[in-house]
């Protein structure tokens, strides 16, 4: 575990403050309660001393999306720390996410769902799995949304996954309006979801660049990176 650095940077620290207060204010926006949009900070290719450092200002969720520097950073970092696992995931890597993430938000297919929740029971692990929806870029991961309900069927039916809710990203180059379009797919998905009697408390939707539009449309947790730690190399 790292030992808390005596001359801490609070740049990191004042970024996420000021990233808690533009969520919070665009969940009032649109008559949310700004407790139910959760706030993922995303520390891919950022060092551990910056996971540190907001860690010692109270936060505990952090996105990683390749699973060497996942190892990395928990082997360094306090054991309390919630990982979620936000990056295309390969079947050979699969039993080191379920040992160290709590979360996995990129589960796009039946195989790949079927293999997490084998090797969850073998670890004695019940990781929360988002299934993953492609917007429609065909460089983006992601299954189709008519695809998804069959996998949040199976998911629900399985003993050592906790399904938790659905994950898309919006199309790079999308305006405010097509964003909130992208999102509200989703939403409404989780409805339909919920009338067949399956329930899905959360949606994994929106970036620094498009977490508005995500809030608008009923997003639980927003993966923010740039904003909080800032550009990265």
């Amino acid at each position: 575990m790292m030992e808390p650095s005596l001359n801490q940077d609070d740049t990191v620290v004042s970024r996420y403050h000021a990233v808690r207060q533009m969520i919070d204010a665009a969940a009032i926006d649109v008559g949310r309660d700004p407790l139910s949009v959760n706030l993922l900070s995303v520390s891919k290719t950022f060092p551990a001393s910056d996971i540190q450092t907001l860690y010692h200002a109270g936060v505990r969720a952090f996105g990683e999306n390749r699973i060497p520097e996942l190892e990395s950073k928990a082997a360094q970092l306090p054991g309390d720390i919630e990982w979620h696992f936000i990056g295309q995931l390969q079947a050979n890597k699969v039993r080191r996410a379920v040992r160290l993430a709590a979360c996995i938000h990129s589960v796009d297919s039946l195989a790949l769902l079927e293999r997490i929740d084998r090797i969850a029971g073998e670890e004695n692990r019940c990781p929360g799995i988002f299934i993953e929806i492609n917007s429609g870029e065909e460089s983006k991961s992601g299954c189709h949304i008519s695809e998804a309900p069959e996998l949040v069927l199976r998911a629900a039916g399985m003993a050592h996954v906790k399904p938790l809710g659905l994950m898309t990203m919006s199309a790079a180059d999308a305006t405010e309006a097509e964003q909130f379009r992208t999102f509200e797919k989703l939403a409404v998905l989780q409805r339909e979801l919920a009338a067949k009697g399956v329930f899905l408390p959360d949606l994994s939707m929106g970036m620094s660049g498009d977490f508005k539009a995500a809030i608008a449309a009923g997003s639980t947790w927003v993966r923010i990176g740039t904003a909080i730690f800032g550009g990265r190399s």
